[in-house]
């Protein structure tokens, strides 16, 4: 289990943001699942059109990730008649590849965003994250800002910066960084690392990890007293730099 330095984000009365997955692909929703229970959130799963309208009216979800193409009725139909009964819940319209048709289809009938397959899931949850501020569904107070020693990123904002320094990264990059600052001065393996950071077992290939750490160290360290460092044999830790007096 990984330990979370800040409070992610929650529902206005400071539950767990409710979210509704929608697809008939089981290890698309296991996925998707995993990664969303991460941000602490409660994830229910539906696999059929009809299933789902009746968890959503189980559950009440705040935002629902919803597949186009179901076995028994389309991601449209499903939005209208979870709609019916809650009017103002987010939909996030998953699509397949190249299929505009379906977009325009979604987002003319009322979804508020859509993500072409294949998807990254840090992606989805930036989007997922959005909704819910613009929507106002979450709380307002969450404190958003993670903080090791003179380096900071805005969980919300997505802004990184150290000693006051705004850093650039990508997606991937954010994700890593994200994960070794919710866990400072403790040593995360590389399999731990590949399992949170990229949410499936990457086939041994571990050198994509050493890969982004020094991506990461470039634009962290460089120039600085370094905060990552490697333990070898162990996996890499992040800490604070030694203040320079």
């Amino acid at each position: 289990m990984s330990v979370h330095n800040s409070e992610p984000i929650t529902r206005a009365d400071g539950s767990p943001i409710r979210v509704l997955a929608v697809d008939d692909e089981t290890s698309l929703t296991e996925l998707l699942s995993m990664a969303l229970r991460y941000e602490g959130w409660q994830v229910s799963v539906a696999n059929t059109g009809m299933q789902a309208v009746h968890l959503a009216s189980e559950v009440q979800p705040d935002v629902v990730v919803l597949d186009i193409m179901l076995p028994d009725f389309d991601g449209l139909e499903v939005m209208r008649r979870i709609r019916a009964e809650r009017a103002d819940v987010p939909v996030i319209f998953l699509t397949a590849k190249d299929a505009v048709t379906d977009r325009i289809a979604g987002l003319t009938a009322g979804g508020d965003d859509y993500v072409t397959k294949p998807f990254s899931l840090e992606e989805l949850v930036a989007r997922l994250r959005a909704i819910l501020r613009r929507t106002g569904a979450t709380s307002p107070t969450s404190d958003s800002v993670l903080r090791v020693g003179d380096l900071t990123l805005d969980e919300e904002s997505y802004d990184v910066a150290r000693g006051g320094d705004p850093i650039s990264l990508t997606a991937t990059e954010f994700e890593l960084l994200r994960f070794m600052m919710r866990n400072p001065r403790r040593v995360l393996s590389k399999a731990q690392i590949l399992d949170r950071v990229w949410n499936y077992d990457f086939g041994g290939q571990a050198n994509i990890v050493e890969l982004y750490i020094s991506y990461l160290r470039k634009k962290i360290d460089s120039g600085r007293e370094p905060m990552i460092h490697t333990m070898r044999g162990a996996g890499y830790i992040l800490r604070a730099a030694p203040s320079v007096s």
